[in-house]
């Protein structure tokens, strides 16, 4: 059962796919929960089941089994129509690639997001945040990849979303840009309380988490909380 501190609940999780006649477990009653506020890495190998999990909580995949909670709310309950709603407003996404519109500057990009929302953050407040002050009116082949996932990042927070969800975020940037990335994402979960989850098979990442989900062949393997988190600047891979 969902604890009264948690504020996501995966409970017996089970997703299937079907290839030929075999029926493969993505997810096999996979269960956990993330407190509100937290930083958490889930961690495994290529083809562990991480996106397959990520794609279920931010809606855009659907459960065979078990129970899916957020903020109170059972998601593995809700029909296409509130699941459109949910991951509308509620879901931040950030991808390994950055699926900006092209032509489209780095301010209107964030803009697009906002536009679809119950109550955006502005679009240039943030982008100020992410460190893009200067770079606002620059499409995306003017920008670096590092930018572009600055883009994508702010793009995700002026929906001002419950919880934000980040698929190997630094997967196509280099080793330092990367870092400041992760970085940027550490910094708005401690000062925003924003609940940040981040999917890797870096486990060197471990260490800047609040919670670690170990995740293989579709099962978690083992949940690990951090006492003390480090930056992940102190942090080398």
């Amino acid at each position: 059962m969902a604890s009264d501190t948690a504020f996501v609940t995966f409970e017996n999780v089970c997703k299937y796919y079907q290839m030929g006649d075999t029926r493969i477990a993505a997810a096999d009653h996979v269960s956990f929960e993330i407190a509100k506020g937290e930083f958490c890495v889930i961690l495994g190998p290529s083809g562990a089941g991480k996106t397959t999990v990520l794609n279920m909580l931010g809606g855009m995949d659907t459960c065979d089994e078990g129970k899916i909670i957020l903020d109170g709310e059972t998601v593995s309950d809700f029909d296409a129509r509130r699941l459109t709603e949910y991951r509308r407003y509620d879901v931040g996404f950030v991808f390994q690639f950055y699926n900006l519109v092209q032509n489209l500057t780095a301010r209107e990009n964030v803009e697009l997001a906002s536009e679809i929302c119950k109550d955006p953050l502005d679009a240039d407040l943030v982008l100020d945040e992410v460190g893009l002050k200067d770079r606002k009116n620059n499409f995306p082949a003017q920008l670096s990849g590092g930018e572009q996932q600055r883009v994508s990042i702010a793009r995700a927070l002026a929906k001002n979303p419950k919880i934000l969800l980040c698929d190997e975020p630094t997967g196509a940037l280099d080793y330092k840009t990367g870092k400041q990335v992760l970085e940027l994402l550490q910094e708005t979960c401690r000062k925003k309380g924003r609940t940040v989850i981040v999917i890797t098979h870096n486990s060197a990442l471990a260490a800047m988490a609040d919670r670690v989900i170990r995740i293989n062949s579709g099962r978690v393997i083992d949940v690990a909380l951090n006492k003390d988190p480090i930056p992940v600047e102190r942090i080398e891979w």
